[in-house]
């Protein structure tokens, strides 16, 4: 048997033990296999035998006053029992993540197009699509406010909401904004000690977050007055404080319970049929049903951010930066959703991980009569990634550089100064990431008398056979923020129990985390079985009867909602031992729990879990809050603004047809500091997703809107990568422990989104030679047919 055989062979005997003891082993998701075969219940799943199904009209345009609404007609059709308008409404009429400033039924203008206007209740899905045609609604159709140009001038084309409607937040047309110096910021003395300077505009599109589950739920009117929702959200907790003061109900009357979630990635952060489906349950008295098609679930959640970009880097003729100078522009659309969190992220985070004395930012998020947008994976650190990176290669060019060895020299470390003057106080390993990429094996060259055609661009069309085709290699490396920033209260609750049942000790994890594909539930069993040596864990089903966990987001659930496990487990762990002591008198300061054993390394097995348990349980509950953050000055961007940065590093090959335009990404090759690896293979899965999700970004997704008019809502014409578009993703990860953080570990799934796109774009540059300066890149983009 060869040496690596036997190495691997270890590996596999490492990776079982740990998967039996916890944390490190790569244990498989309980979910994975259903999802797979297609036996998983998701919230499209969802059924009660008298349930109604509801339906929403949407406005056909993305800015009108509404003049009149009747819905007599739909009334009186057979089977459709409640048409509800903004009248209808028994609470608060606006609702939002961070800003109420959106209705939850268009009151008396639509600000995009495919604003909820009013809903309807029908015994058949059929007949809710029957009666809300019959909904006849008059507009007065107005010029929609959808350029950067008529939002910044409002005196000319008007504001997409009246300044006095929310005179905290912005002015005008601005949602929020977010100004940044550091050093000497960009003068004209800065200007002069820089021997080579760069400037470039750079522009990206809106993507959607192209979840495969739709928006989907059911309400279910309750004997006390309140109501039960089963539902697919990224955070229980804030969509209750949101839909009880528009139902005109406290909390406690509002339950909320986690249904299978087809895919988030941001879209679900935002209320989407929330609130329909509990207004109209609760007008009803029967439970309802909602569920979105395809086209809806467009026009139904919120999407990436687009945004217009100039840079100005400059730098000594050795490589080393002197100042960057930028203003980020991204369109909000029509309410603010989340826009300032991504402003405070695209600031801070959009000079990217190098060390750069002097800095001048501006970011800024516009109200527009565009789709909304808000969270998506990579949160403004995406735009600002493709910005930076670009510039970099654009400096190595001019410089006359190895891309890489300029980002080396120029890279951040464990204790230097981020803009914001926040010191890194972790690992920061980001020459060492770009030097494991680039050392990392090519693929071999492209062998075009090969006989799988299909490994052509554009050859599964049969468009090409061969000709013209070159290959290009580009490299980039991202930044990414951990965490919720900028002062918020981050924290997570978990409540742990352990008993005994069928003669065998079993945990038991009950948190509010939405497991929405990211293998949190996976994590959750191991790190009980790790810190109360039990092999049978079982997780409660996600509600509101526990304490908020936040939102499945910003990289941050195995921080926070696992780091809540472990607190919550050491409390049981630690009351057991308590309770042998107060028993046995037991003196040793040494004692585990093992294997369903109290075990103590001096002395041995003290006594079996199940014994000392007997018939009584341990249940205790515990909140996990990261070390406090600080919100960003207005005007100079300083401030301990984020708890932890993750990074990662890229290399795409791609072959180019550049006769066609068209693109193949022939590999795309990751190297991540992750920390800690608790579960290897679902970390390795985070990475890889998150490349292919930055592969779309590159290549094809964008949502097209036309004078605020969305005109490819369907997956028919908005474009995602399939597994014919999805190259080989090798990943390497490196385990730098952060000591902030349980277990040491980083954040994963973000990261990989922010550093991926830019190292492909920088590969067609490479083979094409052409200045790409917009993503995603369009064939008419590299055959000049613009």
């Amino acid at each position: 048997m060869s040496e690596r055989t036997l190495q691997e062979q270890k590996n596999l005997r490492k990776l079982n033990q740990a998967s039996k003891d916890g944390i490190g082993g790569s244990t498989l998701r309980p979910d994975g296999t259903l999802k797979v075969k297609g036996e998983f219940a998701y919230s499209s799943d969802l059924w009660h035998e008298d349930m109604l199904w509801g339906m929403a009209l949407r406005s056909p345009h993305p800015r009108a006053n509404i003049l009149s609404v009747d819905v007599s007609q739909a009334v009186k059709l057979p089977g459709v029992y409640a048409v509800l308008t903004h009248e209808d409404i028994p609470g608060a009429k606006f609702y939002g993540l961070e800003i109420a400033d959106q209705p939850a039924l268009a009151i008396d203008k639509v600000r995009y197009h495919g604003e909820a206007i009013a809903i309807v209740a029908a015994d058949h899905p059929e007949t809710a699509r029957r009666a809300v045609r019959k909904i006849e609604v008059e507009y007065e159709v107005l010029p929609p406010i959808v350029t950067e140009e008529q939002c910044l001038h409002p005196e000319v084309h008007g504001y997409v909401h009246e300044p006095y409607e929310y005179k905290s937040h912005g002015y005008g047309n601005i949602c929020h904004q977010q100004k940044l110096v550091h050093g000497l910021g960009v003068t004209d003395e800065v200007r002069a000690m820089a021997d080579v300077i760069v400037r470039g505009e750079y522009e990206v599109g809106m993507q959607d977050q192209a979840f495969l589950g739709p928006e989907s739920g059911l309400a279910v009117p309750a004997e006390d007055g309140g109501v039960d929702l089963y539902v697919a959200t990224q955070w229980l907790h804030v969509d209750r404080q949101q839909i009880a003061p528009v139902l005109g109900l406290p909390e406690e009357k509002v339950r909320l319970t986690l249904a299978g979630v087809g895919g988030a990635f941001g879209g679900r952060e935002d209320l989407s049929m929330q609130i329909h489906a509990c207004l109209l349950a609760l007008r009803t008295g029967k439970p309802v049903k909602i569920v979105y098609a395809r086209d809806e679930s467009f026009f139904g959640h919120v999407h990436r951010h687009p945004a217009r970009l100039t840079y100005e880097h400059g730098a000594t003729r050795d490589g080393k930066l002197v100042f960057s100078d930028a203003r980020i522009v991204l369109d909000g659309g029509a309410y603010a959703s989340a826009s300032p969190a991504v402003v405070g992220n695209a600031a801070s985070l959009g000079n990217g991980p190098y060390v750069i004395p002097n800095v001048r930012m501006h970011a800024l998020a516009l109200y527009s009569n565009n789709p909304s947008c808000g969270a998506m994976r990579g949160f403004g650190a995406v735009q600002a990634a493709f910005a930076y990176e670009s510039q970099m290669d654009k400096l190595a060019a001019a410089l006359d550089m190895d891309p890489v060895v300029l980002r080396q020299l120029n890279a951040m470390t464990e204790g230097d100064v981020m803009p914001t003057g926040q010191r890194i106080d972790s690992p920061a390993p980001v020459a060492e990431l770009l030097q494991r990429v680039k050392d990392m094996p090519l693929p071999p060259p492209l062998d075009l008398a090969g006989p799988d055609i299909r490994v052509l661009p554009g050859a599964c069309s049969n468009t090409s056979h061969g000709e013209g085709i070159v290959r290009g290699v580009g490299y980039s490396v991202g930044i990414k923020n951990v965490g919720f920033s900028e002062g918020f209260d981050d924290y997570s609750t978990a409540r742990v129990r352990l008993e005994v049942i069928g003669g065998e000790p079993v945990a038991m994890v009950h948190t509010a985390m939405a497991e929405v594909g990211q293998g949190g539930i996976t994590v959750h069993a191991q790190i009980a079985r790790t810190e109360l040596g039990v092999e049978q864990v079982t997780i409660h089903p996600a509600n509101t009867e526990v304490g908020s966990a936040g939102s499945t987001s910003a990289s941050r659930q195995t921080y926070m909602t696992g780091g809540a496990v472990k607190l919550a487990a050491e409390a049981v762990r630690q009351e057991l031992i308590a309770k042998g002591r107060r028993r046995y008198g037991w003196t040793q300061h040494d004692i585990e729990l093992v294997d369903g054993k109290v075990v103590s390394k001096s002395a041995g097995v003290l006594v079996p879990m199940v014994e000392l348990l007997g018939d009584e349980a341990i249940e205790l509950t515990r909140e996990h809050h990261h070390r406090p953050t600080e919100a960003f000055h207005p005007e100079t961007g300083q401030g301990f603004g984020h708890v932890q940065y993750s990074f990662c590093a890229n290399r795409a090959v791609v072959d180019v047809d550049v006769e066609l335009g068209l693109v193949k990404v022939v590999e795309l090759t990751a190297v991540q500091d992750v920390g800690k690896a608790l579960n290897p293979l679902s970390v390795v899965g985070q990475i890889q997703g998150g490349c292919t999700q930055a592969l779309g970004l590159a290549v094809m997704e964008e949502i097209i809107v036309r004078d605020g008019k969305v005109r490819n809502a369907s997956f028919t014409d908005y474009l995602i990568p399939t597994i014919l578009d999805t190259p080989p993703i090798p990943v390497e990860i490196l385990e730098l422990p952060d000591p902030n953080a349980p277990y040491g570990l980083r954040g994963v799934g973000e990261a990989p989104t922010v550093s991926a796109t830019p190292s492909i774009v920088a590969a067609i540059r490479q083979a094409t030679g052409i200045a790409l300066n917009r993503i995603p890149v369009r064939p008419e983009h590299l055959t000049g047919t613009l």
